[in-house]
């Protein structure tokens, strides 16, 4: 009954939604703060007649918002039902093993050997430094490989790969392969790499409006790169579904792309937080990881991440924990609220030794 295509798929599996009880949701990396109030007021005299006829399929609004917000023309713009699609398509587009495995971080976004798996794509994990930092050079030095994806920052460990090494990589790299450099957490810290595309052909930067923006249950993640690049998007899209991102979703993505006030000021207030929460982690004796992301990855040196997990649930806080090896003795904070912040460390004081 079932495809042998089916038979082998992992699915990837998200941070947990449980409904049992009410927590403080530290566990998936979701804005504390609501989205631009411009939305509300839109929302609220929507004109009906958007949801009867079928979306721009070229996104034109969209596109033209987000490339005058990032610097770059229209045609250098894609989008899609959040940055996991537009991932998804371009997997499609640029991967397929012909000059080796795909390269990503040992320890990373667990969606990419997903894909990979779903599309029948060769992959390759490079170690981490011992610090948890990516080294390109790590990657320079692979002879064969059909292309390399990495999130800047990292996740889980929200540690930032400098701009100034990604372009000495870039330098370095075969410009016939693509390099995806997956930004859904620049904002929180980091430079973004969407000004090299002018200079790497090969170069394409995926953002999403579900950290910064405060939309992930709408669903709305772009892609910035040459044309070339974004046309086999389009081609991709086009070959599964001509219309993914729905009328009202464009019209919203246009809203939050031209409230940057609003966005800096809620960005920073995550930044203030997280950097404020960090140093009372150091107080309480963790280890915690240099973070440029709006959460922190962080260990209690003789207490398993799992111990922690659980007995935070106990208490009604949601921290995610990676069960894979290297990983065990950390969890995943995700940033809040200062309220929500301050009643996790106070949980955490409390908690034995």
């Amino acid at each position: 009954m079932f495809s042998i295509r089916l038979k082998q798929l992992t699915p990837y599996v998200p941070g947990e939604q449980p409904q049992d009880r009410r927590y403080i949701k530290l566990n998936t990396n979701e804005n504390p703060y609501p989205p631009s109030p411009r939305m509300q007021t839109f929302l609220a005299a929507a004109d009906m007649d958007l949801l009867r006829r079928y979306p721009d399929p070229r996104f034109t609004d969209l596109c033209s918002a987000i490339a005058k917000r990032e610097g770059v023309r229209p045609d250098q713009v894609f989008a899609g039902n959040g940055s996991d699609e537009v991932l998804s398509f371009a997997f499609f587009a640029f991967f397929d093993g012909r000059n080796g495995p795909l390269l990503f971080p040992e320890h990373t976004y667990s969606f990419y050997p997903v894909y990979c798996d779903f599309y029948g794509i060769p992959f390759q994990r490079v170690p981490l430094k011992p610090d948890f930092t990516i080294d390109l050079k790590d990657y320079a030095r692979i002879e064969s490989s059909s292309g390399v994806i990495y999130p800047n920052p990292n996740a889980p460990t929200g540690i930032l790969t400098p701009r100034p090494d990604i372009r000495g990589f870039l330098s370095s790299y075969a410009t016939d392969r693509v390099v995806i450099i997956d930004e859904a957490y620049i904002e929180f810290g980091g430079e973004s790499a969407v000004m090299l595309t002018a200079e790497f052909p090969n170069l394409l930067v995926v953002k999403t409006l579900s950290k910064t923006w405060a939309l992930a249950g709408m669903r709305l993640g772009f892609a910035v790169g040459q044309p070339d690049l974004i046309q086999a998007l389009y081609t991709v899209k086009d070959s599964f579904n001509s219309y993914p991102v729905n009328a009202l979703t464009q019209k919203l993505g246009v809203l939050a792309m031209e409230d940057e006030v609003y966005y800096q000021e809620t960005t920073q207030k995550i930044i203030r937080t997280r950097d404020s929460f960090a140093r009372q982690l150091v107080r309480l004796g963790w280890k915690v990881m240099p973070s440029s992301a709006n959460f922190l990855f962080a260990g209690k040196p003789g207490v398993s991440g799992k111990a922690v997990y659980d007995e935070l649930k106990s208490r009604g806080i949601l921290v995610r924990f990676f069960n894979v090896d290297g990983l065990t003795d950390f969890v995943r904070i995700t940033i809040g609220t200062d309220r929500q912040m301050q009643r996790l460390t106070a949980e955490l004081e409390s908690m034995k030794p």
